[in-house]
């Protein structure tokens, strides 16, 4: 038996569980990725969902894993912590690629931080801790929208623009 059916007495609503912990994870991300997608990031909706999908499927495989070592009696030692190393590390990977610097500037830090929130709330809710990943969200995709009014916005120097318009007179000969 492993953990998530320990949880219910039935299979069937196990899997629905680990259904439940991957919808959750997916659509919480998927609230972050929306507000990047809007801001024309380079890493949006599709990808947030799926550094969180990814995240809630690590650590619910941890925790069958887990279990099963603890059920079957051998001396091995398992350590769940590990996931949200391993998770850290992959998305922390991911994240790197989007931030890029460049003289005087850093670009895609808010993107970055944002990858790595998706992949805290896949574990969240990959752990089945519903009410910590949906704070969590909410208060994630506050900051996003809202700091970004409370942000001062640098000045950006426009350059100039030149436009000529040429007028033809009906007296001036037209060339072929």
């Amino acid at each position: 038996m492993t953990s998530l059916e320990l949880l219910h007495s039935t299979g069937l609503l196990a899997h629905l569980e680990v259904g439940f912990r991957l919808l959750l994870a997916a659509a919480l991300a998927g609230l972050l990725g929306w507000d990047r997608e809007e801001q024309a990031r380079p890493a949006g909706l599709r990808t947030y969902m799926l550094v969180a999908l990814a995240a809630a499927v690590f650590t619910v495989i941890t925790f069958e894993i887990y279990e099963t070592v603890r059920q079957s009696q051998m001396q091995a030692n398992a350590d769940p912590i590990r996931i949200i190393e391993a998770v850290t590390a992959g998305v922390a990977f991911l994240a790197a690629g989007v931030i890029i610097q460049g003289r005087n500037t850093v670009r895609g830090l808010t993107t970055g931080a944002g990858m790595w929130m998706a992949g805290a709330l896949g574990v969240a809710a990959g752990t089945g801790n519903y009410l910590l990943a949906i704070i969590a969200a909410l208060l994630a995709f506050g900051i996003l929208k809202l700091a970004h009014f409370a942000q001062p916005q640098p000045d950006v120097p426009r350059r100039p623009t030149l436009i000529i318009e040429t007028v033809e007179d009906e007296d001036t000969e037209r060339r072929p």
